[in-house]
């Protein structure tokens, strides 16, 4: 029975760095842009075409 008390002390421990790196994710402004990376593919780079010829 004293393992239970063990995993549960483990989960919520690990459940508080998940929750501690999700908010320094937050302030680091991590999730700020979320629709340009999914479109970068689809966009020239003026740059590297100049650069080719």
């Amino acid at each position: 029975m004293s393992i239970i008390y063990l995993l549960i002390g483990c989960s919520v421990l690990l459940a508080l760095i998940f929750l501690g790196a999700f908010f320094w994710a937050q302030r680091s402004g991590q999730h700020d842009d979320l629709y340009t990376p999914s479109i970068r593919i689809l966009l020239d780079d003026e740059n590297e075409s100049s650069n080719k010829k």
